[in-house]
């Protein structure tokens, strides 16, 4: 049986050769699609990963309290939108006293998500995103000191003139020689210190990550101030088994803060790290889906192109078949013949695309820092998928030739 199998394997070999550039058109259709299916599923693991490291750097005891968004009603009643108002620096500041809990609450909002830094001569791209926080904020937020310090309670609380900065900042700026320790940079129209230096974390879209500047919550009230500015409340519970007690006590305090009358629903939101994560990735599923369906589609054209291209072959080498046949080729033999060469095209497209695929999603995946990533399943599927592939364009072609007459297809011109 392997003998009869790498026979055929040969046969199909020599049989590409003699038609090489249509066959290498087919295989890169196919590969194609395999590379749209490996690269952008790879590519979404990444991101996957990459959301799990973020929000588990904050840790799976933290939660955060933050403005609820606007909701629609839509029937027969005709009810109009209905929009939260933003949480204020007095409500937080207010939430972070009363709320009496073995925890450490922060309280920090975004300044600014197309800031532009600058120092001496050297100035960043328009994409730092500002933020600003406590002293609690490092604790809460999932960020880690790699060099200087953080704030002090005297800095946050009288808005000084200091920065903590990420290091995709901190490359921009400096080179590798510089300490850019206690240097002073331009953020908008204000003068800032560099106080400390972030350890990296990737640039996850949306978390901030390696593109980021970290002020005082009172320097950013003064001077990065907007109308209708939501303040976000973060909270590190000292025991991970008091999380559910935590937020059941939060919302107690903050419903009374909020002036949340006893039957009306919460005009905010409280949302666990790993939850968020959760909601994200599940998120994520519908871009798989989505992803997947192109795939599927690109492979399908490819099929019909690979069955087009089966079929010209067996008329061209009907003399051939009537040949075999009468040298007592069965049917079986003729048609095992013409499917496996449909399936090592379609192999040899398949690893191609695979190959381009990984190459595609891991260049993805560096951006993001996560690193390598070898996606076994969908290498082991792609390769099951263009076998399938393979089989189905050839079914019919093959089907065909093992049904010629041997006499008249030797008499073929």
């Amino acid at each position: 049986m392997a003998s009869f199998i790498k026979e055929n394997i040969r046969i199909s070999l020599r049989a590409i050769r003699s038609q090489l550039l249509r066959t290498i058109l087919t295989a890169l259709i196919i590969s194609i699609g395999i590379m749209a299916l490996v690269g952008i599923l790879t590519s979404i693991d990444a991101i996957k990963s990459s959301i799990n490291s973020n929000f588990t750097n904050m840790g799976a005891n933290t939660f955060t309290i933050r403005n609820r968004e606007m909701t629609m009603h839509i029937g027969q009643n005709g009810r109009k939108a209905k929009r939260f108002r933003s949480i204020t620096y007095e409500e937080a500041t207010r939430f972070t006293h009363e709320f009496v809990f073995p925890a450490s609450p922060s309280v920090s909002t975004r300044a600014s998500g197309a800031s532009v830094m600058k120092y001496e001569s050297k100035k960043t791209n328009p994409n730092i995103q500002v933020f600003g926080g406590d002293e609690n904020y490092m604790l809460t937020s999932g960020y880690e000191i790699e060099k200087g310090r953080n704030f002090s309670a005297q800095e946050a609380q009288y808005g000084s003139h200091v920065v903590i900065l990420g290091k995709d900042v901190i490359s921009a700026l400096f080179s590798t020689k510089d300490d850019p320790i206690d240097k002073v940079i331009t953020i908008g129209n204000g003068k800032y210190k560099i106080v400390g230096i972030l350890k990296s974390k990737g640039n996850s879209a949306g978390f901030g990550g390696d593109k980021i500047g970290i002020l005082p919550l009172n320097n950013v009230r003064q001077y990065f101030s907007r109308p209708e500015m939501t303040y976000t409340i973060n909270v590190m519970v000292t025991n991970q088994q008091l999380m559910e007690l935590a937020i059941n006590e939060a919302t107690g305090v903050f419903r009374i803060v909020r002036n949340v009358k006893l039957g009306e629903d919460s005009n905010f939101e409280i949302t666990k790290s790993d939850n968020l994560a959760k909601l994200l990735i599940d998120n994520i599923q519908k871009v798989t889906a989505g992803a997947t369906l192109i795939g599927i589609i690109t492979l399908l054209g490819a099929a019909i192109g690979l069955m087009n291209i089966m079929l010209v072959s067996v008329t061209e080498r009907t003399r051939e078949i009537g040949i075999r046949k009468a040298m007592g080729a069965t049917k079986k033999v003729i048609r095992t013949q013409f499917l496996v060469e449909a399936i090592v095209i379609c192999q040899i497209g398949g690893l191609l695309g695979i190959l381009l695929g990984m190459a595609i999603g891991n260049l993805i995946s560096f951006q993001l820092g996560v690193g390598f990533i070898v996606p076994w399943v969908w290498i082991f599927s792609g390769i099951l998928l263009c076998m399938v592939v393979g089989l189905v364009s050839g079914l019919y072609p093959a089907a065909k030739a093992a049904r010629l007459d041997p006499i008249e297809a030797l008499r073929f011109e």
